[in-house]
């Protein structure tokens, strides 16, 4: 059997915008002659976004594809759907294709959810009897059935999204891409979507592409994963194994950021200049054994009398699972008016919680309730922990894989009875 999916030295070059000076009319008329009179060309930026492509994937895969941002992920699986052409190569799909690249991608907005069923149907091929035998089906796994008459440009992207999915799993395509579009929607409906694709790709025998920067989805959806970096492949093959090497080789740490001119609030009452990481004897490290404490501490200054805010932190593991948030609830100072000044606010990660892995931290400055965000800052600090086994941990003398999003190092008691 031929694969669904063949692809064969495929790349796609993108010429680069460049921002041209100002010009006034005198100087758009003097430059028209100068070229007029001139023989070469400009040669313009050029680059490539896909590069030496080869790639086959067999009817009934679950295929993973992962990498940093700009590796290429999302204008490989547009190739594929047909939404924009190859420079060089080719990609022969034998099947029809259903797409979920970015919300509201072959939506129109002045159709009504209901119209925009049909209008996708169509595109698929299928006869509007076809389509009609799955309608209800649809509206009612989107759960926007109340709105399935409304113009699609009223619906939040959450809608479009809930709607999107539900016409690219119904409409019996035999190739699913689906990208990191499932981020926005809430917990459960991605639970929904992941569950509907698992059984269109065991039950119907559905090849699915799934991009996505959630490993954890990543490794149970996909027993084989691509990794992208730069345009080109860099490894196929078991989902774990592939996870670990991006993990080792793409994922750094990052001890302090200096924001030079600071991270300002909207209400320009307060700055974030410095976060950092840090031991409990003050020095500035991003490595840390699994026993210790995690100190992270915030410099910002006070530019208004009277200023109220809190500290807030947000920890996530290499897999992009938000591990907790931590929002200052304990300290005086968070109740406060403050004065003009500098101030220091620091948290401690307890040791003996976190296991062996990269770790990322946003960081924030904010009033709780109502929820007025002053300062947020992404991917702020990221630190690496470690396994010293001179020291008492939960893994104790366990060396080989010890799974689990935490690792507390639990009291247990154990007795002779008789």
């Amino acid at each position: 059997m031929p694969p669904i999916i063949e692809i064969q030295n495929l790349g796609k070059q993108y010429k680069l915008a460049v921002a041209e000076p100002y010009m006034a009319l005198r100087d758009v008329i003097s430059s028209t002659v100068k070229n007029m009179l001139r023989s070469d060309k400009k040669k313009s930026e050029k680059f490539w976004a896909l590069q030496d492509i080869n790639l086959d994937i067999q009817p009934g895969d679950r295929t993973g594809i992962i990498g940093r941002n700009g590796a290429g992920k999302s204008t490989l699986l547009k190739i594929i759907s047909r939404i924009t052409p190859p420079t060089t190569g080719k990609a022969i799909i034998r099947g029809r294709v259903g797409s979920l690249l970015e919300v509201g991608t072959g939506f129109h907005p002045e159709l009504t959810g209901r119209e925009n069923i049909y209008l996708n149907g169509s595109i698929l091929g299928l006869k509007k009897t076809e389509i009609t035998r799955q309608f209800d089906t649809i509206a009612d796994f989107s759960g926007v059935e109340r709105f399935i008459d409304t113009p699609l440009k009223h619906y939040s992207s959450g809608m479009q999204l809930r709607l999107a999915f539900s016409v690219a799993a119904h409409l019996d395509p035999e190739i699913l891409l689906i990208d990191e579009v499932l981020a926005v929607g809430d917990l459960e409906f991605q639970k929904k979507c992941l569950g509907k694709m698992e059984e269109v790709s065991k039950k119907d025998g559905r090849t699915i592409l799934f991009v996505s920067h959630n490993m954890d989805s990543i490794r149970k959806f996909c027993p084989t994963t691509i990794l992208m970096d730069g345009g080109k492949i860099i490894s196929i093959g078991n989902t774990e194994k592939i996870i670990n090497e991006y993990v080792a080789k793409h994922l750094e740490t990052k001890a302090e950021m200096v924001w030079e001119n600071g991270a300002s609030s909207y209400n320009k009452e307060v700055t974030l200049n410095r976060a950092y990481l840090h031991n409990e004897n003050g020095t500035v490290i991003s490595r840390f054994d699994t026993t210790e404490k995690v100190g992270i501490t915030l410099e910002y200054q006070v530019l208004k009398d009277d200023a109220m805010f809190t500290h807030g932190i947000n920890l996530y593991n290499q897999e992009n699972t938000n591990i907790f948030n931590s929002h200052d609830v304990t300290s005086a100072i968070r109740l406060e008016k403050r004065k003009k000044g500098n101030y220091k606010a620091t948290a401690w990660i307890p040791g003996n919680l976190l296991p062996e892995g990269i770790f990322t931290l946003s960081v924030a400055l904010f009033l709780p309730n109502p929820l007025d965000i002053l300062v947020h800052e992404h991917d702020a600090l990221s630190f690496e922990t470690y396994t010293d086994f001179s020291k008492l941990s939960a893994r104790g003398n366990y060396a080989d894989d010890f799974p689990g999003v935490v690792r507390p190092l639990i009291p247990w008691e154990a007795i002779k009875t008789n």
